[in-house]
């Protein structure tokens, strides 16, 4: 996910001292311009234009990535959302890997003789990610809130199978989207079991081949992930549909 790294990853590395007026126009004219060939067939806006202009001016030479305190400034900055806070580490892990990757790409490129992190002594910082208890809501008070969801016009009942699903099957989101009604082993009563096959990647239809929001995951690994029977509660029938 090289083009989400570079929300967080690639303002950071800007000559010292330069800073864009607007954040927020930067960001979306890299992502949604700059990152993604799809886009490039149509020509952006003025606003986009004056911030790539502003990148093009003060970006870093790719040459600077062999330097570690380059190379830690851009991984510090990958280890933060956009509002600032600290992400989660499995976030942070994730942009680290797909940092590596474009690094990998460079090697081949020719712009190094071998990856620059190698031997970086860098590590995730260490984030507070201990839940509430207070704020996990106890069994009861579950159902009443999937009974609610269900009430709720238009995809109301998908959404209730949606959480069902997360709650009683202790599904990742992925693995719901991509679950399926021959996959579900649901008697009329009491629990059943979901053969689950791996999930998606929610990469957004400006990504995307087909125009679809998800697509399933490239490597054979991730989409081999979680694979097996799962147990099920009668509450998450409605799920084993396409969404």
């Amino acid at each position: 996910m090289v083009h989400r790294n570079g929300e967080t990853g690639s303002p950071a590395l800007v000559r010292p001292g330069a800073a864009f007026s607007d954040p927020r126009i930067l960001r979306r004219a890299l992502y949604s311009w700059a990152f993604n060939k799809k886009a490039w067939q149509r020509e952006p806006s003025e606003e986009w234009l004056h911030a790539l202009d502003w990148m093009k001016r003060n970006s870093l030479p790719v040459s600077t990535l062999a330097e570690a305190d380059v190379l830690r400034r851009a991984l510090d900055a990958m280890c933060r959302k956009l509002d600032g806070k600290a992400a989660e580490a499995k976030t942070a892990r994730r942009k680290r890997a797909a940092f590596n990757e474009a690094l990998n790409t460079a090697v081949e490129k020719g712009y190094f003789a071998e990856n620059p992190l190698n031997g970086l002594r860098w590590k995730v910082p260490a984030v507070n990610e201990e839940v509430d208890p207070a704020a996990v809501p106890n069994p009861a008070q579950v159902l009443r809130l999937l009974e609610a969801v269900a009430r709720q016009r238009g995809r109301g009942p998908h959404l209730e199978a949606f959480f069902g699903c997360m709650y009683f099957a202790a599904m990742r989101p992925a693995e719901v989207i991509h679950l399926r009604i021959d996959q579900c082993h649901l008697p009329k009563t009491g629990w059943g079991m979901l053969n689950l096959s791996g999930g998606v990647v929610t990469s957004g239809k400006e990504w995307t081949d087909d125009g679809e929001v998800h697509e399933l995951p490239r490597s054979s690994a991730a989409r081999q992930a979680r694979r097996g029977l799962f147990p099920s509660h009668r509450n998450s029938y409605v799920c084993c549909v396409p969404m």
